[in-house]
């Protein structure tokens, strides 16, 4: 499930943008302001960022230029009313991956979205996870263990999704949060145990655990063997 800033002044664009991509299984965070945007993207981490042009106290190209300035390497689609072809070198050359025009239709948003994740990763994402006799269908949104379907919470998918597409690597808490949490949420290590521990109940028949606890580091979901 990536995560992704919108950074939108437009209250009524930000919220359809978000609800979208909600519905598409991304995981939304907006903000109405530049600082608060730099202020996110040097705290948390995103997978990509949705930018406007025109914010009340900066310009979208003037984030862009800093955040790449300070190392910032996730990908960032313009979504501006600013439509000429010297608007577009200015994001372009601003360091934004991509650039969209308003009106502009969600349908649209989303493959160019898709199309980010893909060039970041140089693959399509897969679209079934598998770990033992845990297997993950992202598009539908479903976990089986077997052929059993296991009922799982939005956050209880999104954590165990995160420990699948990583599976191997030891996962701290706060990269957890980093990644599932919205920052004005409770996010919080407890939060991140009280999920592993709803998982483990929901999808373990026994020991060892699918989710590995390493104690003082994180969680992980062991390499298949």
């Amino acid at each position: 499930m990536a995560k992704v800033l919108v950074v939108e002044d437009d209250l009524v664009i930000a919220d359809l943008i978000c609800d979208f991509l909600e519905a598409e299984k991304f995981t939304a965070e907006k903000t109405h302001n530049g600082q608060d945007a730099l202020h996110l993207l040097r705290t948390y981490s995103f997978d990509l960022v949705i930018l406007d042009w025109e914010l009340p106290d900066t310009s979208g190209p003037e984030i862009c230029k800093e955040f790449r300035a300070r190392g910032g390497h996730t990908p960032i689609l313009f979504l501006t009313g600013k439509a000429t072809v010297e608007d577009k070198a200015t994001g372009l050359d601003a360091g934004a991956d991509d650039y969209l025009t308003k009106p502009f239709h969600v349908i649209e948003l989303g493959a160019r979205l898709r199309a980010l994740l893909r060039r970041q990763t140089g693959t399509a994402p897969s679209d079934v996870l598998s770990s033992g006799q845990i297997s993950m269908d992202r598009a539908g949104h479903k976990v089986f263990r077997g052929t059993e379907e296991i009922a799982l919470l939005p956050r209880e998918f999104a954590v165990l999704e995160y420990l699948m597409v990583n599976k191997g690597r030891v996962l701290s808490a706060e990269a957890i949060l980093d990644h599932v949490w919205e920052t004005t949420s409770d996010a919080t290590p407890d939060a991140v145990r009280t999920v592993v521990t709803r998982l483990r109940k929901k999808l373990d028949t026994g020991e060892p655990s699918l989710i590995t606890t390493v104690y003082g580091v994180g969680y992980k979901i062991e390499q298949d063997k």
